[in-house]
């Protein structure tokens, strides 16, 4: 029978989580079991099997390179053994059979797993295996062009697609799990798609009750519930005929694919299987259009978007956090910058990967005391989804309207043996969860910066990316300082082909020392030979005149390619800073 026919009459149950199974009775990763312990992973299909499931997964949820940490042939080696146990274990009866594909994890800029992916599925289709089930993804990102290779090679396929999304319905890179159902329900090739894993089946069930009509097949695979850590090991906690029932709920609104994922046993699907004998056609899910009140208020207008837009050209301008719990240097700067007409502050996140004072946090200070319009720098480093988006909604109870993203410096080589560095997502990632929270959550949206390296070698890879940091939110771009000439026609590319604000980068330059390191060991800035060559010999005065001077002439030169000018100061001289706003404004 397919399944197309079978789901007809009847939710089709899948089995439980063979990796938390599998880890309560043996050490190491699960996957290569398919190869080093496979009578031990055949037996466990064998249970769930018993236990009335008409469908499993292979064991290859991990099964990939990074994930392995093996080479592309030992993981082939896995697979085609994970898709062998799996046939093994049915002994011949009417199962089906699904390959089973994780996230391959993020390997870094650039990056693309989608030809793995591709190696991975013609691997399943060699050993017989046609179904498919992309699960506990978090995004839909080459889910069209893998669908439409699976079904160009056996149109009959049944492609299964999952989201792992906390209670709120976000991702664990912070998409919304709604707009991710609409995007995927236009892919033809998909036949089904749902949600696993990080949520207990209560909180899938209330999640879903929120979607109006789905037009594909609904499938749902929860955890058994909320993990506790016994001796340094993940238990989940025996909650079966809590999770069997609530699976029935789910079928009863209209689900037709039923799973477990971390810690579902054989013993939950058993009583899962048991509490839906009998039943028959489940619905389709459609749900009443929700009435949303109406907001009295209007959106609020972003104050420094609205000055764009009305042609002013902004100064925005750098300053560094302490690095001490000393604040009074910083704002007595910042109150001078104000006084001198400055219209925002941008504040540095850690900068180099160094502890400094938090940049959210002395944004608030900045608006709550001075008034002005503060930009804290957003890293993705040491912080992962929810603990940005926490952040984000204490800044915006504190009216911070503008954030710029940034991916942040990695930790310096000789501290990563005592500071760990963690990056969960990128800038553009982080951009469109800031996105996707402003449809969703914020009154008043976030404006989202981020940054523009014009002084890159490969600049098209630049403008590339940049891109596609404006398709996932970014309204303004900040660029590293302009100090060479190929800067300045990078400047004027980037204003031709880029929709986003651009804003100058312009530094100060403080001695012929410190043009010299800025040149050397500063990664993103380049000083041309011309202006380090007019620094020679001059005293810390002669010098202090020639870096407003220079930062002036810049400022002049670029105004026609920007929205506004990104003043970076340079060891916290703010007078150098306040002489270049000055002559800026004059202009």
């Amino acid at each position: 029978m397919k399944i197309r026919e079978y789901i007809k009459d009847k939710p089709l149950i899948f089995d439980g989580a063979m990796g938390t199974y599998y880890s309560e009775q043996q050490e190491g990763k699960c996957e290569l079991a398919n190869i080093n312990n496979r009578e031990h992973i055949i037996e466990i299909h064998r249970k769930y099997i018993a236990a009335g499931c008409v469908a499993i997964k292979t064991n290859t949820f991990a099964a990939n390179t990074i994930s392995l940490e093996k080479d592309l042939e030992l993981v082939k080696r896995v697979i085609a053994a994970g898709a062998q146990n799996a046939i093994q274990a049915t002994d011949g009866r009417e199962i089906f059979i699904f390959g089973d594909m994780g996230p391959i994890p993020y390997a870094g800029e650039g990056a693309s797993p989608l030809c793995e992916y591709k190696e991975i599925v013609d691997v399943f289709i060699e050993n017989g295996i046609k179904n498919f089930l992309f699960e506990t993804l978090g995004s839909d990102e080459y889910l069209s062009e893998l669908s439409q290779y699976i079904k160009n090679k056996n149109k009959d396929s049944f492609i299964i697609t999952q989201f792992a999304v906390t209670p709120d319905g976000f991702t664990r890179i912070g998409l919304s799990g709604k707009n991710i159902v609409k995007r995927v329900e236009e892919i033809e090739e998909i036949d089904a798609i749902g949600f696993n894993c990080v949520s207990g089946a209560h909180h899938l069930y209330e999640y879903i009750k929120q979607f109006k009509t789905v037009q594909k097949y609904i499938s749902i695979m929860p955890n058994a519930g909320y993990p506790t850590v016994r001796n340094n090991r993940t238990i989940f906690e025996n909650s079966s005929d809590y999770f069997a029932e609530t699976l029935y709920k789910m079928a009863q609104l209209g689900v037709n694919i039923l799973g477990g994922c971390c810690g579902t046993t054989p013993e939950y699907m058993r009583k899962t299987v048991d509490l839906m004998t009998g039943f028959k056609k489940p619905r389709r899910i459609e749900y009443k259009k929700q009435e949303i009140e109406e907001n009295a208020e209007t959106d609020k207008e972003n104050g420094l978007i609205k000055k764009i837009g009305l042609g002013q050209k902004i100064i925005a301008v750098e300053l560094d956090p302490p690095s001490k719990a000393e604040i009074a240097g910083f704002m007595e700067g910042a109150k001078r910058l104000k006084y001198n007409g400055v219209d925002a502050i941008t504040i540095a996140d850690c900068p180099l990967a160094r502890a400094r004072v938090d940049s959210s946090l002395l944004a608030c200070k900045l608006k709550r005391e001075l008034d002005i319009t503060p930009i804290p720098h957003m890293t993705c480093r040491d912080r992962n989804i929810n603990a940005t988006k926490a952040l984000l909604l204490g800044l915006s109870i504190e009216g911070v309207e503008n954030v710029l993203v940034v991916t942040g410096d990695p930790v310096p080589s000789p501290m990563r043996d005592e500071i760990k560095t963690i990056f969960n997502f990128n800038s553009a990632i982080l951009a469109k969860h800031i996105s996707e929270l402003n449809e969703t959550v914020f009154d008043a949206p976030f404006g989202i910066s981020g940054a523009l390296n014009v002084n890159s070698r490969n600049f098209d890879s630049q403008l590339k990316h940049a891109q596609k940091k404006i398709d996932n939110g970014v309204s303004m771009l900040f660029t590293q300082p302009i100090l060479t000439e190929e800067a300045f026609e990078n400047l004027k590319r980037a204003r031709e082909v880029l929709s986003a604000k651009l804003f100058g980068g312009i530094i100060p330059i403080v001695s012929h020392r410190n043009a010299c390191f800025m040149n050397n060991e500063i990664s993103g800035i380049k000083v041309s030979q011309e202006i380090i060559n007019r620094y020679e010999g001059k005293t810390r005065e002669e010098s202090s005149e020639l870096a407003v001077q220079i930062s002036t002439d810049i400022a002049e030169k670029i105004s026609n390619y920007v929205d506004g000018y990104y003043i970076i100061t340079p060891f916290n001289r703010v007078e150098i800073v306040e002489k270049i706003v000055k002559k800026i404004k004059s202009l």
